[in-house]
Formats: structure tokens, C-alpha cells, sequence
């Protein structure tokens, strides 16, 4: 017996060498792993056969040695009696896993055959082994073209939308670090400016409280002449306010052209008292025969009969319309009259109804004008929303009411500014016609101004100041601020 021992560092390498070396009939014994590579030992076939069959004068080559019977017989006994126990368990055991493993068919469908004892040699193993590796897969088990295609596709459009959400990430917190850095930019500029020009942080207390936005303030205040002191910055700025104040210089581009106006605003703005004022100052020009009213507002309990009242008092006749075929019909009735007045119904600048509202008016047929009235006792926030909702394809002018009630204007006015409205009237009571003036630029710039005098160094402490600022972005609109 000759067993040679193969060393290679692949298994494919050391079945090569043991092929060329003892043939492909040679007998594998053992493989293992040894210093990084694989060792086999094998052994030639005839070898093999030699140690299959005993030498003839070796003790493997005598006869089997006969059994004593009378010892056996007690040793048979007991298999005569455990094997009626074990047989149908061991049936009930292999039987399934044989019919499971080893289908055998009908009796009736085997042939008459003699049996015959086919014994395989290593090479014909070896090539039938070959031969199952190298035949095509079953077709059941292959996949469709439009499977794998569906598959790709399904991989490439993951992988996308994996690489979409990292990116949009990746973006946010880009825009989130460049947010930081502007505002420590902008906190390190203004506290130096505080600092080398104190001027312009007194001119920045004064609008900030007079309730002038942030981004407005900070505009105009970077926009200020230098080699001034607080007194003459301050003084530039309300020049610069009422220049961009667009108001109505005189009554005759309302009172004397004549039209159709509606007021329109949220509810409890003082649209129906404003409707009467204006009502009674054009009656007190051109009688009650040239004008009309009309109400829309049918949703709150005695509203049409709160104008109807000022209507009787004013001696003019009051029509109530519920939607736009109505509002269409009355406008075409009343199209002999010098003014018509509309007072719509409140609604809140967040509600869908707003957009229905202005489609109506705008579809009414006229030339419909319409008159915002802002509340001046509202933020700045809400005023702005306000201007949004009701702006559609564009408002006439604005009516600011509630000045008598306001403890600062400034929030008002940086809106009617910034939003590029025309001021027409503001309404300082509940009197009519009495509480019902002109828009005079200079007077409100100054009244703003004024109202909130006391609290001007305690309202923001210096530290404050450029954090605030930090956070007032400019907005393109400022650009529309003319600084003469």
C-alpha cells in the first residue's frame, strides 16, 4: 500500500495533482486544511483492491467459525420474542421515508426482468457526476426575462429613492448650517454697528417700537445716510415712511368718479359702519337719489337690518342679494346711480369662502371696486394674511379701522407699505359721518412715532438688539421702497 500525501492551495489544485499523479480511478482517503492550503491523502486504485481483498494465508481468509446452537439458543429466544414488538415499528418508521425517498410503482406496471447487480467504478462516478453538473437546470426553475427585467427595475427605482431622501437630507442640513452661520453673521455685524454708529441702534429702538417690521427697519436703517446724528436719522426715516405711503389726496376719486365699491375684510372690521359713513358723505354731495346699497351679509343675526337703519336715516334704499345672480341683477338695476356701495359678509381669511367672495364680485358683471378694511388693533401677521387672502387680481385702496382703539400703528402701516396699497380713509370712532377721515401720511408716520414714545429704551435690552435684527430677512418687496 502506497498512500501519497498532496499539498496545494486550492482544493481544485490538489484534485489536479492527485489525477496526474495516481490517475482518475484513485481513492481518496482524507482532506484537511494545513498551513493555508489543502492536504489530501489518496491512494492508487490497485491499492485500493488490495485492501479490499484478504491475503490467502491471512486470518481474514479462513472460513467463519461455526455458531454452538445450544449457546444460541437463549440469545434466539429472546429475538423470537422482540421481534413481533419491533416490526411494525420499525415498518411504520422506514416504510414513509422509503415510499418518501425510493417511489416504487405498481406491481402491475413492472416488467418481468431477471435482477441484476450493476456495480460503478470511481471513474464512471466521476464522469455521471460531471454530466449532472454540466445538464441545463429544470425549466421550472428558471426565471422569466420580464421577471428579471421587473426585478432591475425594482433595484434601480429603490436605489433612487434611497439616494433622493439621502440627498434631501443632506440639503436640509446644508440649509440649516447656512441658516446658523447668517445669523451669527448678522449678530457679530449689528453689535459692531451698535457699537461704532449708536445712532442707528436709537433710530432701530424707535421703529421697533412703533411696531415697524424687523426686515423693514433693518432696510431702511442700512440704507441711512452716514455723518448723522439721531435726531436727523430718525427724521429720514419718516420722510422715507410717508413718501411710501400711497394715499388718497382728496375725496374725488371717490366721491366725484362714483362707481360701485364693496368693502371687504374679516368679520368685526367695521365694514357695515364704514358702508354707512361713506354712504352718508356721498349723500351730503350729490343727495340720497344718487346712491344705493346693497348687503350681502345674510349669516349674522340683524345685520341687513343694522344697514338697513343708516339707510332709512340717509333716506336711500337698501337691496339684499344671497349670490352672485342676485348681486348681477341688482348691479343691472341699479346701473343709473352715481355710487353704489356694497357691504359683504365677514369672513375669515383662513376660510374658502374668501375666494368664492371675490370670484362673485369680480363676476358680478361692474366694474367692481374693492376697499379692504384693516383692523388696526391686529398683528402684523395677521394683517398680512389678511392683505393675501382678499388681494385676488388686485384691490382698489384700504380702509384702516380701529385707530382709536390701537395702541400702536406702525404694524398697520409697514403692511399697507410693504404690500403697496393705497390708503384711502381711516376710522378713528363709531360716529357717522363724523369718525370717518382722509389718510394723511404725515400725521400717521408721526402718530406712529409718537404713541409708543415711553417705551422706547425698555422695550428691547442692547444684547437683544442684534439677535433680533439676525432674524428680520429682508424680503424682496423692500427693494420697492423708494429712498428719495
Amino acid at each position: 500500500m502506497n498512500v501519497k500525501k498532496f499539498t496545494a492551495p486550492t482544493s481544485r489544485e490538489a484534485l489536479r495533482k492527485v489525477r496526474e499523479s495516481l490517475g482518475p480511478d484513485a481513492v481518496i482517503l482524507s482532506n484537511r486544511q494545513a498551513d493555508g492550503g489543502v492536504e489530501i491523502l489518496a491512494l492508487a486504485n490497485d491499492d485500493a483492491a488490495s485492501l479490499a481483498m484478504p491475503a490467502p494465508h491471512s486470518p481474514m481468509a479462513d472460513p467463519a467459525p461455526s455458531l454452538d446452537l445450544s449457546t444460541a439458543m437463549p440469545q434466539a429466544r429472546a429475538d423470537q420474542r422482540l421481534e413481533p414488538r419491533m416490526e411494525p415499528r420499525m415498518e411504520s418508521r422506514m416504510e414513509p421515508r422509503f415510499e418518501t425517498n425510493y417511489p416504487t410503482p405498481a406491481p402491475a406496471a413492472l416488467p418481468a426482468q431477471p435482477v441484476r447487480r450493476v456495480v460503478a467504478s470511481a471513474a464512471s462516478f466521476a464522469s455521471a457526476t460531471k454530466a449532472a453538473a454540466a445538464a441545463p437546470a429544470p425549466a421550472a426553475a428558471t426565471l422569466d426575462v420580464d421577471q428579471i427585467t421587473a426585478m432591475v427595475s425594482a433595484a434601480v427605482a429603490s436605489a433612487k429613492q434611497n439616494a433622493a431622501a439621502e440627498m434631501q437630507n443632506m440639503m436640509g442640513e446644508i440649509r440649516a448650517m447656512r441658516g446658523m452661520m447668517e445669523t451669527q453673521l448678522a449678530e457679530i455685524s449689528w453689535g459692531t454697528t451698535q457699537a461704532r454708529e449708536p445712532q442707528k441702534a436709537a433710530v432701530l429702538r424707535e421703529m421697533l417700537a412703533a411696531g415697524f417690521s424687523a426686515s423693514l427697519a433693518r432696510y431702511l436703517i442700512e440704507k441711512l445716510p452716514a455723518n448723522r446724528d439721531a435726531a436727523d436719522s430718525l427724521r429720514w426715516i419718516k420722510n422715507v415712511l410717508t413718501r411710501n405711503l400711497q394715499t388718497m389726496a382728496n375725496e374725488d376719486a371717490l366721491i366725484e368718479q362714483g362707481g360701485v365699491f364693496a368693502l371687504v375684510g374679516p368679520t368685526g372690521v367695521g365694514k357695515t359702519t364704514s358702508t354707512a359713513k361713506l354712504a352718508a358723505r356721498c349723500v351730503m354731495r350729490h343727495g340720497p337719489d344718487k346712491l344705493a346699497l346693497i348687503t350681502t351679509d345674510a349669516y349674522r343675526i340683524g345685520a341687513h337690518e343694522q344697514l338697513r337703519i343708516y339707510g332709512k336715516i340717509l333716506g336711500v334704499m337698501v337691496h339684499s342679494v344671497k349670490d352672485e345672480a342676485d348681486l348681477r341683477i341688482a348691479l343691472k338695476e341699479l346701473k343709473n346711480k352715481h355710487t353704489v356701495l356694497i357691504d359683504t359678509v365677514g369672513v375669515s381669511q383662513r376660510d374658502q369662502m374668501v375666494t368664492e367672495q371675490v370670484s362673485m364680485l369680480q363676476g358680478a358683471g361692474s366694474d367692481v371696486k374693492r376697499l379692504l378694511c384693516l383692523n388696526a388693533t391686529a398683528t402684523q401677521e395677521t394683517l398680512n394674511e389678511v392683505v393675501r387672502a382678499y388681494q385676488g387680481s388686485g384691490l382698489a385702496g384700504c380702509i384702516m379701522t380701529k385707530l382709536d382703539e390701537a395702541a400702536a400703528i406702525g404694524n398697520v402701516l409697514d403692511v399697507v407699505i410693504r404690500q403697496k396699497l393705497n390708503l384711502f380713509y381711516v376710522s378713528n370712532g363709531q360716529r357717522v359721518p363724523e369718525d370717518l377721515h382722509l389718510a394723511d401720511p404725515a400725521y400717521l408716520i408721526d402718530r406712529a412715532f409718537k404713541l409708543k414714545r415711553d417705551v422706547v429704551n425698555s422695550q428691547y435690552l442692547d444684547a437683544e438688539l442684534p439677535l433680533l435684527m439676525s432674524n428680520g430677512q429682508k424680503e424682496q418687496a423692500m427693494r420697492e421702497v423708494h429712498l428719495g
